[in-house]
């Protein structure tokens, strides 16, 4: 008889867990990595571009969510490093004849170094002081760019002119289809390794540091590297994003990295949501598109309405959109107000 019942209740189990629906967040992925790819064959010229412009963002807004959500550094010069990636790509594309799918990572590479140069000291400061000394970094990138001793490679005021690159293989893709899809797997790749990162023991380490740092560092976490490394990858994902944006434009000028493009990134990791990874799509859309709605909106005083529009989205979600997605989704999350049910026997 307890056998009868141990498989009827087995069997329960089973059919309940067989039932049992995909969690909202796997099918809104699928659903969006399905929208992402179909967007090719739907979207043209100018849309594509635009998309493209949205995924490079993501990438740098990922990066800086690191540095600002995971380990409660405020950056204001985060530009500098979209411009290293940006220069790094157009010198070794148009000076060292370098493929664009080389030049990508190496950009990457290239601003993961600077960034930890320029972090490795900037990290005895903190707050306020930090922030004071990042944007003095974005400050000055521009007018290093025309320094006239690095005209040689960087082009000075002119910058630099590039070609986006063709579709490899005889696929029947343009460039701007091509490219497009080439950033959708560069950003994929690097969403699942941040993913990887703050699961890992050196994202809670990272958190630990951002909540209570001598809490941490008493716990033997080593607050000096792990902050350094932090600001080293945050800027090495900015580079990249810098890096597919040069690519998408097709064109680096020292003008196309001002101050105003620091505070933009800024703002994309507070509109997404700080602290969040999907948060930077939404972001990265925000920063693409809200400037362009506030210039059709009023041509006199495009700004004001930019920073309205601002101010009321950060009453309307002190949390970002990912924050607003979550309240939304808690009430009926299991565990958090209801109870998971368990079959009965």
């Amino acid at each position: 008889m307890s056998t009868r019942s141990a498989s009827s209740s087995d069997a329960l189990v089973a059919a309940t867990s067989a039932r049992r629906p995909l969690p909202l967040g796997t099918v809104l992925i699928a659903a969006l990595a399905l929208a992402a790819c179909s967007l090719v064959f739907v979207a043209k010229g100018y849309q594509l571009f635009q998309a493209t412009m949205v995924l490079a963002y993501a990438v740098a807004l990922v990066g800086l969510n690191i540095l600002t959500g995971y380990s409660g550094q405020i950056s204001l010069g985060h530009g500098a490093f979209f411009a290293i990636g940006a220069y790094a790509t157009g010198i070794l594309m148009d000076r060292a004849g370098l493929a664009y799918w080389l030049a990508v990572p190496a950009a990457g590479l290239v601003s993961l170094a600077a960034g930890y140069l320029f972090g490795r000291p900037a990290l005895r400061l903190e707050g306020l002081y930090l922030a004071l000394a990042t944007f003095a970094l974005g400050v000055a990138m521009p007018q290093l760019l025309k320094y006239r001793h690095l005209e040689a490679w960087t082009g000075g005021v002119g910058g630099i002119v590039l070609t986006k690159p063709e579709a490899p293989w005889g696929l029947p893709l343009d460039a701007d289809q091509w490219f497009y899809l080439y950033a959708l797997a560069v950003a994929a790749l690097l969403f699942w390794m941040a993913r990887n990162l703050i699961d890992s023991g050196s994202g809670l380490a990272l958190r630990a540091i951002r909540d209570h740092a001598m809490a941490a560092e008493a716990m033997g976490v080593d607050n000096a590297h792990c902050k350094s490394m932090a600001f080293a990858i945050s800027a090495g994902y900015t580079g990249v994003g810098g890096a597919l944006s040069a690519i998408a434009v097709q064109f680096v000028a020292p003008d196309s990295f001002t101050m105003f493009l620091s505070i933009s990134l800024l703002v994309g990791v507070v509109v997404g949501g700080v602290g969040t990874l999907w948060g930077a799509l939404f972001g990265a859309l925000f920063i693409m598109f809200i400037p362009g709605l506030a210039e059709q909106v009023s041509k006199a005083a495009p700004w004001a309405v930019y920073g309205t529009v601002l101010i009321v989205f950060m009453f309307a979600m002190p949390g970002g959109v990912m924050g607003l997605l979550h309240r939304l989704g808690r009430p009926g999350r299991p565990g958090l107000h209801q109870p998971r049910q368990r079959p009965r026997a």
